[in-house]
């Protein structure tokens, strides 16, 4: 089995690797057949050095894109063979500047012809391709800068995850995870209060029969998060009784739960949705701004740990 072939795309960064594999060992007897005493990995380094005066292990890492370690490692070495010398900055002499010693300096015409050589064979090698590798390179660079792929592949572990998560109506045999998952959060953070057993208690006569509604969160079947709108008046309902389970934190559960109860108080007619919460909840509050809530001052709260009242207008 070909394992490039049967893992495919997966395999990107290992085939990457074994494609650099074969340049470096190359690129290694290329060195020798021109008998310059280079290792591959100096040459980043090397080149850099031979197109200015000097410059600091930082600078060198900054234009190679290398890291600093590899950099100051690979300058040790490059010293010991003396390829290059250190000296302080003038301007600062915790500074050391590194520059071609005289030996190095006598590479740099040597090395020419196998800089035109190598140009060719790279530029006849492109030229058997049917897509530009060089510019691709500078492309998915370029992107990687822009987003790394650490983070992409997050995006799409979240974007799998959302697709199995379901938002469905309460039902009686969700009473026990709607108490529980409200109970953890308050007590994880506050006491709680005669207001939160109230609710949270007895949903159904509550909320439910008091024309307000109450959502569920099921991550691959398992009642993971919740959200209520009680009602306030024909036009004024509350989200309230937001809760996800610590488990399934950071699978954006929170944010479909609070889309899908706006889309509810639409479908009841209300015209405007409140919130009483905590500063304390970072997340959760970002989470409210993002949907389009702002800070209120609204009548006192019947909560103790309300210190911020939010709004989001529906009309």
């Amino acid at each position: 089995m070909d394992f490039y072939q049967h893992a495919g795309k997966l395999a990107l960064g290992s085939r990457l690797r074994r494609l650099s594999q074969v340049f470096t060992e190359d690129a290694a007897k290329v060195f020798e057949l021109y008998d310059v005493g280079l290792q591959p990995h100096w040459f980043p380094v090397f080149y850099v050095l031979s197109q200015t005066e000097s410059l600091s292990i930082s600078a060198i890492a900054e234009q190679t894109g290398q890291p600093h370690p590899g950099i100051s490692q690979t300058v040790k070495a490059m010293s010991k063979a003396g390829l290059v010398q250190s000296r302080p900055s003038p301007n600062d002499a915790r500074v050391n500047l590194v520059s071609l010693s005289e030996a190095g300096q006598q590479l740099v015409p040597k090395i020419q012809a196998q800089y035109q050589d190598v140009t060719q064979a790279v530029e006849a090698l492109f030229g058997e391709m049917q897509h530009d590798l060089w510019q691709s390179i500078s492309e998915i660079e370029h992107l990687l800068t822009q987003k790394n792929f650490y983070t992409r592949v997050q995006e799409q572990r979240k974007q799998r995850e959302r697709t199995a998560v379901t938002v469905v109506n309460y039902a009686p045999q969700f009473q026990a995870a709607f108490k529980q998952l409200n109970y953890a959060w308050i007590e994880e953070y506050f006491s709680i209060e005669d207001t939160d057993r109230h609710y949270l208690e007895n949903p159904e006569s509550a909320i439910l029969q008091a024309g307000g509604h109450i959502l569920i969160a099921l991550y691959n079947g398992a009642a993971v998060g919740t959200c209520a709108l009680i009602k306030i008046n024909d036009t004024h309902f509350e989200l309230a009784k937001m809760a996800v389970a610590d488990t399934a934190r950071g699978r954006g559960i929170g944010r479909q739960l609070g889309e899908a109860a706006i889309q509810k108080a639409h479908e009841l007619g209300a015209q405007k949705l409140l919130i009483e919460s905590n500063t304390v909840l970072t997340a959760a509050i970002n989470l409210y701004y993002t949907l389009g809530f702002r800070k209120i001052v609204g009548p006192p709260s019947p909560y103790e740990r309300c210190n911020i009242q939010m709004e989001l207008s529906l009309g």
